[in-house]
């Protein structure tokens, strides 16, 4: 996975400046060009300087073994090394079927610097960091005097605030973000409407309580959040750090300090603020921290103090000068600056800076000024959190609701019309018609009733029927489904089956409104390294100058082996052993007296030193034995480093100007002159060491695609030749491979290289590039030492995890930066890719083949697919009548696809295979591909991953999971949805993500059948009253309907229900297709709950209407009748779906119409409250059981024959799958197989 690190690493020993020329200078003319000899070893193209870096093969990894292969297509020529061939002149744009043997797979081609991937994904804030500053865009930092610092431009102070309301703001901003909702500022005018007297259907209590039951609910579940963000601001402001006062270090309170104090840290403390080192316990100014509050990543860093400032002490001598570093930006990976200190210019990195929420560790105490204070930290830049995502579900119930709101207001229509009409037809009669006489004359004066003629009557009918239609939108939907996501988060997050006990992680639920997406998830875009596999990198192999050392010549597998050091009477020994090869053991202990030997020597030197490993020595039982732990940014490291060891070349110290290394018993002592490390551009690091036999060398480590190509190929063919078959071995086993080359700097040469180094680092515009370009001078005509495999061995479950989902009908596309071997091999290892499969491989050389390359693929794919489907009818029909195929592509030939006329092209080939491999992808190309589906498409899209080279594909994705693994929390920090492995992808999608699109599907459609039914007894009421909107059923049971006496069983059910078990679901991976096909939640279902709602409503309104049509029962009786009567009825309903019934289920259900029997009953003894006793009138005589039993079984008849037809006249794959369960011991005794109908793939429809 990629760590992002700086471009250039600076060793804080500045070498003293020279004027000579420097002979490489010519290469500062571009950032990046390709020289000519590399151009046929360029592998992926290089990110805008903008972008996130990303890792290349030399900081992935792979494991497992290579298949053979059915058939591949090859687009694109190359030869079978994996490197372009000779004639780059042409482009290959024909294409081939071949036989190959295992992991044989095209080459990379030349890249071209260009702008790919999603759009907008470069960002201000990560980019700032790359580009450089000029003096206007600097922030001045006088050291040590916060008030002239502060007085030209006020920066910020350094307390946080990580709240969103105070005391005064929190009504008046929570009320505003939830009316956000547009429902509620559709509640909100309903309330405020009912106030008026001529419109006051509902009391004006009444009309006001759900909506303001919805917000109070809402703002109590806020002001806790709130409260908690405050008490934990209000601790971390007030902790103390020590800061330069007088000549004095005092205590002062984090939120005090400012910007351009000096601050001390001690040991195990964490930093208030952002601040570059000046000084450190240790004599060469190192200082070790963690960084596991900012990224995760617990393996200690390095970081430096100049040469310029370490000796002084503040305290004593004082400390003054000016540093301009560039304005706050979140790139914490990133920092540019230059420091001017008694008449001297240094440059400041990001080896330079410490940030706000690192650790110090392993260092007494160190000291630093600050630059960067509060809402300016990097840490607090980055505190964004993830963008919002929207449920799909969500997204077309909408549509339904605006359908809804149509049907709402012609229905107001309709009744304001009729109204009118009614009006119009008995005129002549008001003046003697109830609620409509314009006089009054029972008073001694006539006096005029409020009647405001025909057109306004007819207006205020409208608002009126609205007011008492307006349950038709329901209102609790919304808290309901919030209710309901934040249960079933509960449950995924307390599941055994997503705890990883290895790293005693639970599953996390980040994102709540996006839970039932996970149940129609099509395409998984899963990351490699990490992802697929463990991320735990262990040396296997080694070739040393065109010599194989895998330990198979001699039949043996080597031995573990960890070589130990003494110092101090101590033994020291690594903490991980590696095998290693026999043979090479022998070799390196033969001496320097063979030129092998010498070259094997070199070879382990550079493992040894070319990295930024720090040795930290761990405590043991034995107080005469200690532990060796290697801390490192990057688990490749860590790995060589060991390896290293392992054959007697221990590092035992690392300073910032020097290593000590013991290489067999012999302590010797290397200064570090200078170090350029890793980045994205040139994809490899390289360090010039001055040796103790008075000799300056440069090592240099990298992708064998940037190596090779500044690699001397006249001095070492045959060594190149051997090594590259070796590296194509290695690919082919699933290894992570990296090539070692070292070159010998003369006196002129290593003193031109200071030169330019100190220039190019104290340039204050374009550093950046003169510093690419001094790592890209020195980087050349290498002398080949070797190269390395490592491996990175598959999680557990993966190839299962896999299997389920292809069955599922869910493609997985695996994206990685790995070779284009390793990726294949590790595509067979985890059964992403079968024997039976058809390949087609795309390599992509130039632009100009492009367009042919994919016409000619896409011929090919239908081709093979018309004659698969030819052979399967000529065998009677049998199968499925579908070849699969599988499309490999790397990173070079999506720069001339993505965001170009090509990307449709690209669209309907993938779409067309089965399973997507790209390689050599960077961060930004991850997203774009995502982006190719995502908007061309209806398919829901998940992306997986668990570095920070992910983030960019996760935020794109529908749903995006983190993987909580080896490399910080990056991923985690942006994902939807984080959890340890990938094989719980599987329980995830195939049992929650099921069970939860079942049961949201189902609670919408519900929640508006429940709404609808009401609003329609209303209206068949209103139509026998004159159209006057007068109510039989009381205000405050209109009220209390949707909130109390039928919300909490539809919550529950939504929680609890499960239409299936895990166990059946899991067993049966087809059974996921129903979130495909849209089963749960869909506009035919829409329509048909619809109808049987009118139904429902017309059963529960004219069976009491015509048995007590003639009776002297009072309106209010007939109201209590028609409220309880819809209250069983959309209980009994939800009975009759529910399939897993647990207690909770039976009291929630039975419990509300027993509540709503006894809220009845207490509204109707209540004197001052219309329909007085009306209850224990209506309920004393049998006709009124009568008509319940009789709605209840009417209502339901039509209901219950659907049921019956679909469960056993025409069933699909859910109720064949649930009558199995019924009877599954006698079929399994029996050995009975359920066979699941197949999935079929309907034509796609595209969006543009």
């Amino acid at each position: 996975m990629a760590h992002h690190r700086p471009l250039l690493d600076p060793s804080p020993r500045t070498p003293p400046s020279d004027p000579s020329p420097f002979p490489f200078s010519h290469t500062t003319t571009s950032i990046m060009t390709t020289p000519p000899s590399t151009q046929n070893y360029a592998s992926a193209p290089p990110t805008s300087s903008a972008s996130l870096p990303y890792s290349s093969s030399s900081r992935r990894a792979a494991s497992g073994r290579s298949k053979p292969q059915s058939g591949r297509v090859t687009i694109g020529g190359s030869d079978s090394s994996g490197h372009a061939s000779a004639n780059l002149g042409n482009s290959a744009s024909g294409f081939s079927i071949e036989s190959l043997g295992p992991g044989v797979g095209p080459g990379i081609s030349s890249s071209t610097r260009r702008r790919y991937g999603s759009r907008g994904a470069e960002s201000d804030g990560y980019g700032s960091s790359q580009r450089e500053i000029s003096d206007e865009d600097a922030r001045l930092v006088y050291i040590n005097e916060p008030v002239r610092t502060n007085e030209k431009f006020e920066f910020a102070g350094n307390s946080i605030r990580t709240s969103k309301y105070s005391v005064l703001t929190f009504i008046p901003r929570n009320l505003f973000e939830q009316f956000h909702r547009v429902a509620y500022i559709y509640f909100l005018i309903i309330a405020i409407l009912n106030q008026l007297p001529q419109l006051a259907v509902f009391g004006r209590t009444a009309s006001i309580l759900p909506l303001a039951f919805v917000l109070l609910v809402t703002a109590v579940k806020d002001a806790y959040e709130d409260w908690r963000r405050h008490r934990s601001d209000r601790i971390e402001n007030n902790r103390m750090a020590s800061i330069l006062s007088d000549g004095q270090f005092t205590a002062k309170r984090w939120k005090d300090i400012r910007v351009g104090e000096i601050l001390k840290i001690e040991a195990d403390q964490t930093l208030p603020c952002d601040m570059v080192l000046l000084s450190t316990s240790d004599p060469t100014g190192v200082a070790y921290i963690q960084t596991i509050n900012l990224d995760g990543e617990s393996n200690l860093k390095t970081r430096y103090a100049k040469q310029e400032t370490l000796s002084r002490m503040p305290e004593k001598e004082g400390m003054n000068g000016l540093i301009r570093c560039e304005r706050p930006n979140r790139n914490i990976y990133g920092f540019m600056a230059n420091m001017d200190i008694e008449g001297k210019r240094v440059s400041l990195g990001p080896s330079n800076i410490v940030l706000r929420g690192c650790e110090l560790k392993n260092t007494k105490w160190a000291v630093g000024v600050v630059v960067y204070a509060g809402r300016d930290t990097k840490v607090m830049l980055n505190s964004s959190g993830a963008p919002s995502k929207r449920s799909r579900l969500e997204t077309r119930m909408n549509y339904e609701i605006i359908l809804l709101s149509v049907f709402l207001i012609t229905l107001c229509t309709v009744v304001a019309m009729l109204h009118g009409i009614w009006l119009r037809t008995h005129l002549d009669e008001l003046n003697f018609t109830l609620f409509y006489r314009k006089k009054d004359y029972s008073g001694d004066e006539e006096e005029n009733y409020k009647y405001y003629g025909i057109g306004m009557e007819v207006f205020f009918a409208f608002l009126m029927s609205v007011i008492v239609f307006q349950i038709m939108i329901p209102i609790s939907l919304y808290i309901s489904m919030e209710l309901v996501r934040l249960g079933q988060a509960y449950f995924m997050i307390r599941d055994a089956h997503l705890y990883d006990e290895a790293s005693n992680l639970r599953f996390q639920c980040r994102a709540l409104n996006i839970n039932e997406d996970l149940g129609q998830v099509k395409y998984v875009f899963s990351d490699k390294t990490g992802t697929l596999t463990e991320n735990k990198m262990e040396f296997q192999c080694a070739s040393v100058r065109g010599v194989d050392y895998s330990g198979e010549k001699d039949g043996s597998n080597g031995e573990r082996d960890g070589s130990s050091v003494v110092v101090d009477g101590q033994v020291w020994k690594p903490k991980m052993k590696v095998k290693t090869d026999p043979m090479l053991l022998r070799l390196l202990r033969s001496g320097t007296e063979m030129e092998e030997g010498k070259h094997a020597r070199d070879f382990f030197l550079a493992l040894a030193a070319c990295n930024t490993i720090v040795p930290i020595i761990v405590e043991t039982p034995d107080p005469m034995q200690k532990l060796i732990d290697y801390q490192g940014e990057s688990p490749d490291e860590q790995a060589l480093a060991y390896a290293a060891a392992a054959y007697g070349f221990v590092l035992v110290e690392r300073t910032s100007g020097h290593i000590v290394i013991d290489v067999q018993g012999d302590r010797q002592r290397f200064n570090v002159l200078g170090m350029h490390e890793f980045d994205s551009d040139r994809k490899r690091m390289s360090v010039i060491v001055g040796c103790p036999d008075k000799t300056v060398k440069v090592f240099v480590k990298g992708a064998d695609s940037s190596m090779f190509g500044v690699i001397d190929r006249s001095l070492n063919s045959d060594i190149i030749r051997g090594t590259e078959g070796h590296l194509h071995a290695y690919s082919s086993m699933g290894l992570r491979t990296l090539v070692v080359g070292m070159r010998e700097l003369s006196t002129s040469e290593f003193e031109q290289w200071q030169s330019a180094y100190e220039k190019a680092n104290s340039a204050l515009m374009g550093r950046a590039g003169l510093l690419r370009a001094v790592a890209v001078g020195v980087e050349r005509n290498l002398s080949i030492l070797g190269a390395s495999g490592i491996e990175d061995k598959l999680q557990q479950g993966v190839p299962e995890a896999i299997e389920s989902l292809r069955q599922a009908g869910i493609k997985v596309w695996v994206l990685t930066g790995d070779k284009q071997e390793t990726a294949i091999s590790i595509g067979y290892s985890c059964k992403l890719l079968t024997n039976d499969m058809t390949q087609i491989v795309i390599n992509i050389n130039s632009r100009e083949s492009c367009k042919k390359s994919l016409e000619d693929a896409k011929a090919m794919s239908k081709k093979i697919t018309a004659i698969s489907a030819a052979a399967q009818n000529s065998e009677g029909g049998a199968g499925s009548g579908r070849v699969p195929l599988a499309l490999i592509i790397d990173g070079t030939s999506l720069v001339y696809i993505l965001e170009t006329e090509f990307e449709e092209e690209l669209f309907e080939l993938a779409t067309a295979c089965s399973v997507v491999l790209c390689c050599r992808v960077a961060p930004l190309q991850k997203a774009g591909i995502v982006a190719l589906i995502k908007n061309r498409t209806e398919d829901m899209t998940l992306a997986i991953g668990d570095g920070a080279n992910d983030v960019s594909m996760i935020q794109m994705a529908d749903v995006g999971i983190g993987i909580s693994g080896q490399e910080g929390r990056q991923a985690v920090m942006a994902s939807d949805f984080a959890m340890g492995q990938f094989r719980f992808l599987v329980p995830l999608l195939l049992v929650h993500g099921h069970w939860n699109y079942h049961r949201m599907g189902y609670m919408i459609l519900y929640n508006f059948y429940r709404n609808a039914v009401f609003v329609f007894i209303l209206f068949w009421y209103v139509l026998y009253t004159a159209f006057s909107l007068t109510t039989a059923i009381t205000e405050w049971s209109s009220v209390l309907y949707s909130v109390i006496y039928t919300s909490l069983p539809t919550i529950i059910v939504g929680i609890l229900d499960k239409d299936l078990s895990r166990r059946t679901l899991l067993k049966y991976p087809q059974l996921y297709g129903a979130g495909h096909r849209k089963e749960c939640y869909n506009p035919k279902l829409f329509w048909l709950t619809m109808i049987d709602t009118v139904w429902q409503s017309l059963v529960i309104f004219y069976i009491p209407f015509f048995a007590y049509k003639h009776s002297t029962i009072s309106g209010s009786s007939i109201g209590d009748l028609w409220t309880l009567a819809v209250v069983i009825l959309v209980n009994i309903h939800l009975a009759m779906d529910v399939i897993r019934w647990t207690w909770i289920t039976h009291a929630v259900i039975w419990g509300s119409i027993v509540a709503t029997f006894i809220c009845v009953i207490v509204i109707d003894v209540i004197p001052d409250l219309p329909g007085y006793w009306a209850i224990f009138e209506i309920a004393s005589t049998g006709l009124f059981w009568a008509c319940l039993l009789a709605i209840l079984v009417m209502a339901m008849v039509p209901r219950f024959v659907i049921k019956v037809f679909n469960q056993y006249v025409r069933p699909g794959d859910i109720q064949i799958a649930r009558e199995a369960e019924k009877f599954g011991n006698s079929r399994e005794n029996s050995g009975v197989e359920i066979e699941m109908n197949p999935i079929p793939t309907p034509p796609r429809e595209t969006t543009q």
